[in-house]
């Protein structure tokens, strides 16, 4: 009988693919916010705002983990 076995815990490129989400959520906020200049609905626009609002706290959350991950890798 055949156990599965996880794989292995490979945080080895972490940092980087954190990275890259926070560049690529940046720059969704940029384009929201671009996309508010061509829109009149307040209904809209508010979804925007709260969805950029959302954007920011996972950005934080992000780059928190990001530093956690970097001082991990240091300690290996």
């Amino acid at each position: 009988m055949a156990t599965n076995q996880p794989k292995p815990d490979d945080r080895s490129d972490n940092v980087e693919k954190l990275q890259n989400m926070v560049h690529n959520t940046i720059e969704n906020m940029e384009k929201a916010e671009e996309s508010m200049a061509y829109t009149s609905d307040e209904t809209q626009i508010e979804q925007i705002n709260e969805k950029n609002d959302r954007r920011r706290d996972s950005l934080e959350a992000m780059r928190n983990e990001i530093k956690d991950e970097a001082a991990y890798q240091k300690k290996q």
